[in-house]
């Protein structure tokens, strides 16, 4: 094995070859014998669901991790990865999915920064020559002289990336980079990286749930499940049915209905009306600045927009969990302000983004936590006492009926996976007669058929009459679901669609703020 420290600095895309790679933690297996080949100049996606292992492999090779065993090749020599300092001299670079940026330091301040080793004295005259240079090479251009703190999140995104691009990775490692980015905007950086890969400037591995950036950008594809390898194959030879299948071990069934085959929306009044809706952040400026939408029966109105424009707001608000400053909220033509007592009168029910933190105590019973609607209502309460056994009865129901995974209804919902918690907060919502469900992000890192069963029993909701309110940062999530899509971007709604003819280069345009662009035009 080759010290990391004697290996002469290369350039250029390197050839990496992980061989039987394992790391447990105590008893637990996150990494079973796994094996990787990234060619030279290789755009290799690594794919798996959430706790399939593909944190532990890629924090193993930028040396947050020490794997128990196997061996990792750069450019066929054998190394030892024992720190991230490790993996820089090697070229090893990664973006991650919470930023790392200085919010007080400027945009220029943090990529010299990132260099590592800097001299007493900064000549910034010529560190600035430099990046402007380096700068003008890219398609996209970022102030830097902007405090990080002030950029939007897909500036961030973008300086994250910069930033391991200046510093010339030879291997960059991206973790769900295009969260946080427009369509546009990841085809734009995506773009650009892949070219890199095909000048053999860079190679690359990105871990992402988004097919479409798979079989747009990747060359091969390794999956893991469960810790271990499942299969791997090339582009275009693999669908995404076969990479879906490696991922769960089994054909993944079809979430919902085609389109034609739904039924049609009913010609009846809007059952929610929210007109010039005002509402203030937690930092006390405006985050909701005259929203405007109406919702009708059996219909999904599906909000993009990218994450921050005030989506958790309008759910907040429309939830009771925030004031709403000004405006109005009309459900099924009375005013509405989210009250406990108005949410049970107008069948109002909810699944909000993270169930655990916002729609559960996690210290308290599936019992308790699937009881939280109606503990204070018969058949659950007579005359102020509480029928534990009719309460008990009703959480053995929901479980049997919506598949709920879990020990025991006496064990603490905290303790169930993320899926079983979103079965268990769906069966208290969708149990009762529904008239208005507000749904936001149900999906997010939810496993394919918990994906599947979320994504039926919403339609199921909508067939059956219900006024649905979808809010999802994922536009392919809204495009399958939506009957009708609008954009959401600084507080307020700029563009509407249907989501039978909405072209997606248009909705990015606007989640990018295409409105104001629009509104200097005019």
């Amino acid at each position: 094995m080759i010290p990391v420290e004697s290996v002469v600095p290369a350039t250029g895309a390197l050839e990496l070859n992980i061989l039987n790679m394992t790391k447990h933690f105590g008893d637990v297996k996150a990494l079973t014998d796994v094996s990787l080949n990234i060619s030279a100049g290789g755009f290799h996606a690594l794919l798996g669901e959430n706790g399939a292992g593909k944190s532990t492999l890629v924090k193993c090779l930028v040396g947050f991790y020490t794997a128990d065993q196997g061996t990792v090749l750069v450019d066929n020599r054998e190394v030892c990865i024992a720190n991230p300092k490790d993996a820089s001299q090697l070229g090893i670079g990664m973006v991650y999915q919470h930023f790392t940026l200085v919010p007080s330091m400027t945009v220029a301040e943090n990529l010299v920064v990132a260099r590592g080793a800097l001299p007493a004295f900064i000549n910034w005259q010529e560190e600035r020559a430099r990046l402007s240079d380096f700068m003008a090479t890219l398609p996209f251009k970022i102030a830097l002289d902007k405090p990080a703190g002030a950029l939007a999140a897909g500036e961030k995104q973008k300086v994250e990336i910069i930033k391991q691009l200046y510093l010339q990775r030879r291997l960059l490692i991206l973790d769900e980079p295009t969260s946080v980015l427009t369509p546009d905007e990841a085809d734009e950086v995506l773009g650009l990286i892949g070219d890199m890969t095909r000048q053999k400037l860079l190679s690359v591995l990105i871990i992402t749930h988004k097919f479409r950036e798979v079989t747009a950008y990747a060359d091969a594809v390794t999956v893991l499940r469960r810790g271990c390898y499942a299969g791997s194959g090339t582009l275009p030879e693999l669908t995404t049915e076969n990479m879906a299948e490696m991922m769960v071990g089994s054909p993944i069934a079809q979430d919902v209905a085609p389109r034609e085959q739904r039924p049609a929306i009913p010609d009846l009044p809007a059952r929610l009306v929210v007109e010039q809706l005002l509402a203030q952040g937690d930092n006390g400026l405006p985050v909701l600045r005259g929203v405007d939408l109406q919702v009708r029966p059996g219909e999904i109105l599906g909000i993009a927009g990218v994450s921050g424009n005030g989506q958790k707001a309008l759910v907040e608000v429309l939830t009771g969990q925030r004031m709403k400053l000004g405006g109005t909220v009309m459900v099924n033509g009375v005013p509405f302000n989210g009250t406990r007592q108005e949410l049970a009168r107008h069948k109002v029910y909810s699944l909000p983004e993270e169930p655990l933190r916002n729609a559960c105590v996690g210290g308290l019973s599936v019992v308790h936590n699937m009881s939280l609607r109606n503990f204070d209502q018969p058949p659950l309460a007579h005359w102020g006492w509480i029928n534990q056994r009719a309460m008990r009865n009703q959480a053995k129901r929901y479980v049997e009926t919506f598949n709920v995974k879990t020990p025991g209804i006496d064990a603490k919902i905290q303790t169930l996976s993320g899926g079983n918690v979103q079965r268990a907060v769906l069966a208290r919502e969708l149990s009762h007669p529904v008239d208005l469900l507000i749904v936001a992000n149900p999906v997010f890192g939810l496993d394919f058929n918990a994906v599947a069963e979320t994504h039926a029993r919403l339609m199921a909701a909508r067939n059956a009459g219900t006024a649905v309110l979808l809010v999802s940062e994922d536009l392919d999530e809204l495009l399958e679901l939506a009957d009708r899509i609008v954009v959401m971007s600084e507080g307020l709604i700029v563009f509407e669609t249907s989501a039978e003819t909405a072209d997606v280069r248009e909705l990015g345009h606007y989640m990018a703020g295409g409105h104001v662009e629009t509104e200097v035009t005019q």
